[in-house]
C-alpha cells in the first residue's frame, strides 16, 4: 500500500501541473490579441468602397465676362428671338419651345419632349445657319432644375451662343 501512496501524489501533481500550465496558455491567450485579421478586414473595406464610389462628372459652360462699357449695342427681346431658339420657362416649370421659322411655341411638358424640339429647331429649315443661339427665358417660379435642363439641351446640340434671362408673370 506504500508504494500506491509514493505513485498517487506525483501523479496528482502532474495534473495539477497540467492544469496549472493549461490556465496560463488560457490567460496568456486572452491578453493578446491579433489584430491582424481586423487590419485586413479594415483595408479591403476601404479599396472597395474606393472602387466602387461613383465619381459624378460636372458639366460646365463657359460664360463670358459680361461687358461694362457703355458702347455695347442693346439688343431688345424681339431682336434676340428672331435669330435664335427660345425655351421659355413659365412658373408651373413646363418648356415652351420657340424657333423663327415655327408659327407657334410648342409646349414640351417633359425635358426629353423639350430636347427634341431644341435638337429640331437647331438642325431643321432653311436658317439652320442662323440658329446658332439659344435664348433661355425663365420666370421668377421656374425651378433652377429645368433651367439648368434647358442650359444642357442648347449646349447639347451645338448651340455656340446661350443667353438666358427671367421674367416676372403677371397675374
Amino acid at each position: 500500500m506504500a508504494e500506491d501512496r509514493s505513485e498517487s501524489p506525483p501523479q496528482e501533481m502532474s495534473e495539477n501541473a497540467q492544469q496549472l500550465l493549461r490556465a496560463r496558455r488560457d490567460r496568456s491567450d486572452q491578453a493578446e490579441m491579433d489584430m491582424t485579421p481586423m487590419v485586413d478586414v479594415t483595408f479591403l473595406l476601404l479599396i472597395f468602397f474606393m472602387i466602387t464610389a461613383a465619381f459624378a462628372l460636372q458639366k460646365a459652360i463657359e460664360v463670358p465676362p459680361s461687358r461694362q462699357d457703355e458702347s455695347a449695342t442693346t439688343q431688345t427681346i424681339d431682336d434676340l428671338e428672331n435669330d435664335s431658339i427660345v425655351i421659355r420657362i413659365d412658373g408651373d416649370n413646363v418648356y415652351w419651345v420657340g424657333c423663327p421659322s415655327w408659327p407657334d411655341e410648342r409646349r414640351a411638358p417633359s425635358k426629353q419632349d423639350m430636347r427634341g424640339y431644341v435638337r429640331d429647331a437647331h438642325s431643321g429649315g432653311s436658317r439652320a445657319a442662323s440658329l446658332n443661339k439659344l435664348l433661355v427665358q425663365a420666370s421668377g417660379d421656374a425651378a433652377h432644375e429645368y433651367v439648368v435642363a434647358a442650359l444642357d439641351a442648347g449646349s447639347a446640340v451645338g448651340v455656340e451662343e446661350i443667353r438666358i434671362m427671367s421674367y416676372e408673370d403677371e397675374f
